[in-house]
């Protein structure tokens, strides 16, 4: 693709067809249209679409595959892992618009909405949607990935609650894929990805929830060693409306931590109890019962503030990440954590155990492309990271995940933040759900003109 202005004739034909900005290198507002949430890296595109609507982003996509550029999307950038050098960049931040069916129970979201504003909208009929630990996250990305919530073991994927998705693919078509109108099409977009084309929204199904009963039990590591071992153990006990977490960090002892957590190895467990809070306090009693708490903030909570369950930043920052998905957790494999993971470590480590099973490792009604249903648990290791630090988180990240690779049946791509080659693509499926994957990507996309995250290529003719 040539260089650009916004002088050029094909800059000034794509201007007076879109309602956003279009926006080329030089340009006021660009670097902000290109900076996402994960500021390691960020896309250098050629041109910057700023849509205002579907109507925009087929124009775009239009441009793009008549002048030979690849295409990517961002919302949030939380999950930026591969930036695009050169090409269109498709800004969908714009598009925020949630509208609430009460009757239905559902939700229309628009492609740039986050889960705050999904949420928001939905609270005041006493409904909720199956949203991440992070609400500003963006919620359309969130799905496509698959999506584990707080509330996933009672309800599973947020992928299994789509009812439909309106998509560009890169003919220039507004296409509204249903399981009736497009089966294999929807089943790959639920879980495969941002490989098939740029969505512009979704509709999602609602759950009749207005609280939860959630927060966080902070313990110091060193003064509580057996923490992870007695969650683990824990959460062998419970029901499945019980989704809890547990994250292992090192705050560093700056003035602009929490007085209480400064300078401390701390284990935050996450609690997301679909229930009331009586029966909620029972169950997280023998928690409670492990020692010395740094910090208690278990309540019952509207949902509209169930950011509170993980309390993550919400300032952005470089960073990056590995997984794995786990049939069970070795006790000996867990008792490195603390020393591979810990104020030691190379670079600092955000250790992150997620119980998964319950309604996850069931079929959807209408399947989908997420895979590894059957892990127990995942687990992540997430680095802050400065330019020039990624070899060493890589490696870091590498040494850490090694104990855990006998229990590992995959990756979720949701939790990988960072450049992703074909292999560690391939293994956040199944061997035949990723060459459907592939045959499906060939028929939407066979230019390969939308350049994911977590790319699928088209099949070579």
């Amino acid at each position: 693709m040539k260089p650009l202005s916004d002088e050029s004739a094909e800059v000034s034909d794509l201007a007076g067809r879109t309602h956003g900005p279009v926006l080329t290198p030089g340009a006021v507002g660009y670097d902000e249209e290109r900076t996402g949430y994960q500021l390691l890296s960020a896309h250098r595109p050629a041109l910057v679409v700023g849509a205002l609507d579907a109507h925009d982003v087929r124009a775009a996509v239009e441009f793009a595959v008549a002048t030979g550029a690849k295409i990517a999307v961002q919302a949030s950038g939380h999950g930026l892992g591969e930036a695009l050098d050169g090409g269109v960049l498709i800004s969908t931040r714009r598009m925020n618009e949630v509208t609430v069916d009460p009757a239905a129970a559902t939700a229309s979201v628009e492609a740039g909405a986050t889960w705050q504003q999904v949420i928001d909208a939905a609270a005041p009929y006493g409904l909720a949607p199956l949203s991440g630990s992070s609400t500003g996250v963006g919620a359309v990305s969130y799905t496509l990935g698959g999506g584990v919530g707080l509330l996933a073991r009672r309800h599973g994927f947020a992928a299994d609650h789509v009812r439909r998705i309106d998509l560009v693919t890169a003919d220039g078509q507004l296409r509204h894929v249903t399981a009736d109108s497009d089966p294999d099409l929807f089943w790959a977009l639920r879980g495969g990805g941002g490989n098939f084309g740029v969505v512009t929204g979704m509709e999602i199904g609602l759950l009749p929830l207005s609280t939860i009963y959630g927060g966080g039990l902070y313990f110091d590591v060193e003064r509580v060693p057996g923490v992870l071992e007695a969650w683990c153990g824990w959460t062998r006990t419970v029901p499945e409306e019980m989704t809890s977490a547990v994250t292992v960090l090192p705050f560093p002892d700056l003035p602009m931590m929490p007085e209480a957590l400064r300078g401390r190895h701390v284990a935050q467990i996450q609690i997301a109890y679909a229930g009331g809070a009586e029966e909620g306090e029972r169950l997280v009693r023998p928690l409670r019962e492990l020692g010395s708490r740094l910090r208690d903030t278990l309540r019952e909570l509207p949902y509209a503030e169930s950011g509170a369950v993980f309390d993550e930043p919400d300032q952005p920052h470089g960073y990056r990440s590995a997984n794995l998905l786990l049939g069970a957790l070795d006790p000996d494999a867990l008792a490195t954590l603390p020393k591979l993971a810990g104020p030691s470590a190379p670079v600092m480590c955000v250790v992150g155990l997620r119980h998964l099973g319950g309604a996850l490792a069931r079929a959807p009604r209408v399947p989908n492309a997420v895979g590894h249903r059957a892990a127990e648990y995942s687990l992540s290791v997430l680095s802050p990271v400065e330019p020039g630090q990624e070899g060493m988180a890589r490696d870091t990240h590498r040494a850490v995940l090694e104990p855990w690779a006998e229990q590992a049946l995959g990756r979720s791509l949701n939790f990988t933040f960072g450049p992703t080659g074909e292999r560690e693509v391939r293994d956040a499926f199944a061997p035949d759900d990723y060459s459907r994957l592939a045959e499906i990507r060939t028929k939407c996309d066979p230019g390969a003109h939308f350049h994911s995250n977590h790319a699928i290529p088209p099949i070579a003719p």
